[in-house]
């Protein structure tokens, strides 16, 4: 018997790829199997994100561009999988006759069901949220490789008025610590190199008496050799217990994501972010005592209802104040469903526009002058493999997220950690000359409690 192909595209955060993987490992499961070929798949699946009105149009436009493999196949079963099923499932199943599938991030377990419905001739609808599936036991479907993400809670009970997120993936839960620890042990053991452990708010991790400090200490001890880092902390609940337990474990990297949205306390509190900007400059100051070489990236949103010029002069004055290594910066996006898509949203596109590239030339600016800060000394990077542009160089990341690009030599491959002497940067990427091989035990004889 012909064995059913499944197809996955995988759009936005990183929460959606491990989806993506448990997804895969749920299919796999029932029979399944994976292609990356388009038009050898029956089953077409796109994991979804609805952050963004510009991420929801993407996914129509492919679409657009789906129907025309399934008009020649029409017994092919196309599927909307992640945030935007449980946002516009009545929309995307109603008007988009190619849509046969919407399913939502706590539904996953039923695909199959779901699938056989669709194989059927029906609808196969699974949009229900959940106070308890976290797929503690499942374990996703990873192709060997350097990193992996791994999502230890689900959901988010903080409702920031400009975001979907807790309507789309329901309210906070997390996994057991035994099952991630367990998880990185089989990480380790297969060769991965870095994980990042994922949440909304890993902040709110909480099992039993275990908080994301302890989950984070725990992680590390698994193996020094290989790399953790984490996504995204809330600025309301970053504690010094985390903090030092970044600075105390030695493959605990030395970068927080900490979002910041707006300068303004008047548009914080209109976004429902429960800080005050007094607060977060407080943590950083907190953060860079603790943790030496710390480094920072952030979220910021321009051009939220009632934002004054005066509101977006204060973003540029937290810029200025912070330094940040690195930001992802965006114009506010309606979300239909959200406390925000009640608001007026009157800030005009164009000044949006502009506001958005002051805040994007500034924080350029900056990170150009920090990576020149930089040069002629050494960064630790792991070896992800070759450039994008060259194989001639290789490519890899600092302790502090810094993309860096050296001349590629069989003397290291990836996966193996080296020093790097930095002699050029621009904003985004550093470049130098390789000045040794690390030894395994590095880790071990780095940072001291």
């Amino acid at each position: 018997m012909k064995k059913n192909k499944v197809y996955i595209e995988t759009y936005g955060c990183q929460m959606n790829v491990a989806d993506s993987e448990l997804v895969m490992s749920i299919l796999l499961d029932k029979g399944y199997e994976l292609t990356k070929n388009l038009k050898e798949a029956n089953v077409v699946l796109l994991n979804t994100c609805s952050v963004r009105d510009n991420a929801e149009q993407r996914i129509y436009g492919r679409l657009g561009n789906i129907k025309s493999v399934k008009s020649g196949e029409p017994n092919v079963v196309v599927g909307i999988l992640g945030c935007m099923a449980e946002r516009l499932r009545e929309n995307l199943i109603e008007k988009n006759k190619i849509v046969n599938l919407v399913v939502g991030p706590d539904e996953y377990r039923n695909l199959p069901e779901y699938l056989d419905e669709a194989f059927s001739g029906g609808k196969g609808i699974g949009v229900r949220l959940s106070r308890t599936e976290t797929y503690d036991d499942i374990i996703p479907y990873r192709e060997g490789g350097l990193s992996a993400w791994i999502s230890v809670m689900r959901g988010c009970d903080k409702f920031c008025t400009y975001c979907v997120v807790p309507y789309t993936r329901g309210r906070e839960r997390s996994r057991t610590l035994f099952s991630v620890v367990n998880e990185v042990k089989t990480l380790s053991r297969r060769g991965f190199r870095e994980v990042t452990l994922l949440g909304q708010n890993v902040n709110s991790y909480k099992d039993k008496e275990n908080d994301f400090a302890d989950l984070l200490a725990a992680v590390a001890r698994v193996d020094r050799k290989m790399r953790i880092r984490f996504t995204t902390s809330h600025p309301q609940d970053l504690s010094d217990k985390l903090l030092y337990t970044i600075a105390e474990n030695s493959n605990v990297c030395n970068y927080i994501h900490l979002p910041v949205q707006s300068g303004s306390d008047r548009i914080l509190e209109l976004m429902n972010r429960t800080y005050t900007i007094e607060h977060y400059l407080k943590l950083i100051e907190r953060a860079r005592k603790i943790i030496p070489g710390v480094s920072f990236s952030t979220d910021i949103i321009a051009g939220f209802p009632t934002e004054t010029e005066e509101d977006h002069l204060a973003t540029l004055d937290v810029l200025k104040t912070v330094r940040y290594d690195g930001a992802f910066m965006f114009k506010y996006s309606p979300r239909e469903g959200t406390k925000a898509y009640k608001m007026n949203d009157d800030v005009p596109e164009d000044v949006k526009g502009r506001r958005l590239k002051e805040i994007i030339d500034l924080q350029q600016k900056i990170s150009f002058e920090k990576n020149q800060e930089l040069l002629g000394g050494e960064e630790v990077v792991l070896v992800e493999g070759e450039s994008r542009k060259s194989s001639e160089y290789f490519a890899g990341r600092t302790d502090t997220n810094k993309v860096t690009i050296f001349p590629a030599s069989d003397s290291y491959k990836t996966g193996d950690y080296i020093k790097v002497k930095i002699n050029r940067a621009t904003s985004a990427t550093l470049f130098g000359d390789v000045v040794e091989k690390i030894s395994p035990d590095f880790f071990e004889i780095q940072k001291t409690a």
